[in-house]
């Protein structure tokens, strides 16, 4: 979003309790929390609304993160128009191989768009709760972090003027190129990165799903991946060079590929259509340590990256910000900086579960792939296990739905 607004000497200064930086899951999940405990609060977005509504990202929610969105009045339309998914499937060596993870951990999954759930959340925090939301802002800056009296201060789109919210805490929800992650001094914050080396073409086709749950291609020729977002979208994944132009795959390729790697015996045709998205995901992740300084707190992506192997992300946006809304109001209710204080720690454990959890994931996705035969031979073995043993299914079903998270 371009500002055409005359710059402007004019300077305002305001007075809040947190200013929470970024209006994605995280973001708009700890507004929603904070203004339903009535702790003024203020979320600061360099996007527009309609941007940020209909921005395609992640669309698989744990069991668990939708009841603690339920609880907190979060959830009616998630749970009104959300598909429900608890088998996943594998196609390797032409064989189908059906796994039930719902049966084994008594959880599933709910498919339901990232954009949506923005949509919902800041549904709920703007127009039901009269939360203050401020869109298209400009050149955020951060003051006084270290301090018990920080402030963020931005430019006015309308205005062009800059104002200064002083507050007692900022959320840092803005995720990984935010303004708040950048601020982070590097000798007090470290940040633990992982390349994988590879590449995997996201699509969306407006085709309706061709098969009744999520389908992993695992193919000497590369990884794909089949997943409904509505009846009629569906997401795909391919394998690809890390860097690749997507303007390299043309429609053909994509299908002929497609068609390739998620052939089973018993499988039903996929349906083409037409690919309404096609980036190149270089499949990288990082965690950032601890996940605060001063009076900072960051949340998802800006603490912490995973590739959108085992579509952890959100699920891990939303654990943040489920922690982070209480300890904040327990600090501006009460002054109790208990729940702040364990912040980092209380996340970092889930978050690298979730972080190994891809890795091991990634191997059994693209070791067929790899151009290593051993390798290839011991991921296949290591997945012929998982789908054979009670012991290594029920393991491998618990982690898929994280189904022991503390919320």
């Amino acid at each position: 979003m371009t500002d055409t607004a005359a710059p402007s000497s004019t300077s305002s200064t305001e007075r809040t309790s947190v200013v929470v930086v970024g209006a994605g899951p995280a973001g708009l999940t700890v507004a929603n929390i904070l203004r339903a405990a009535s702790v003024d609060c203020v979320v600061l977005e360099t996007e527009s609304r309609e941007f940020i509504e209909q921005r395609p990202r992640a669309g698989f929610l744990e069991e668990w993160a939708v009841r603690a969105l339920e609880r907190r009045g979060l959830a009616d339309r998630l749970l009104e128009n959300a598909r429900v998914h608890s088998e996943c499937e594998f196609r390797f060596a032409g064989e189908r191989h059906r796994f039930r993870y719902g049966d084994m951990s008594g959880h599933h999954h709910f498919a339901y768009p990232q954009p949506l759930l923005v949509t919902d959340l800041v549904r709920v925090y703007a127009d039901e709760r009269g939360g203050d939301i401020r869109f298209g802002v400009r050149d955020v800056e951060l003051g006084a972090i270290d301090s018990d009296q920080p402030s963020v201060s931005y430019t006015d789109p309308d205005t062009g003027g800059r104002v200064r919210l002083d507050c007692a805490a900022v959320a840092g929800c803005d995720g990984a190129r935010g303004d708040t992650r950048a601020c982070l001094p590097p000798e007090h914050v470290g940040v633990a990165r992982h390349e994988y080396g590879i590449g995997w073409l996201a699509l969306l086709a407006e085709a309706p799903p061709s098969n009744d749950c999520v389908a992993f291609g695992i193919h000497p020729r590369g990884f794909a991946g089949h997943m409904a977002r509505s009846p009629q979208v569906t997401r795909y994944y391919l394998e690809c060079p890390p860097g690749d132009d997507p303007e390299n795959w043309s429609h053909e390729r994509v299908w002929a590929e497609l068609h390739e790697r998620l052939a089973a015996d018993g499988a039903q045709p996929l349906t083409e259509g037409r690919l309404i998205e096609k980036r190149v995901l270089d499949m990288h992740s990082y965690v950032v340590e601890p996940m605060r300084y001063g009076r900072l707190y960051l949340a998802g992506d800006a603490a912490h990256l995973l590739a959108p192997i085992g579509a952890k992300g959100m699920n891990l946006a939303i654990h943040d910000a489920l922690l982070l809304g209480d300890a904040l109001i327990a600090y501006c209710g009460k002054g109790d900086e208990s729940g702040l204080g364990g912040y980092s720690a209380a996340c970092l454990g889930r978050v690298w579960q979730y972080q190994e959890f891809s890795m091991w994931l990634s191997d059994i996705y693209h070791g067929a792939s790899s151009g290593d035969p051993f390798r290839a031979g011991i991921t296949g073995a290591r997945l012929r296990r998982t789908l054979a043993s009670p012991t290594a299914a029920a393991g491998f079903a618990g982690l898929y739905v994280g189904k022991d998270a503390d919320y």
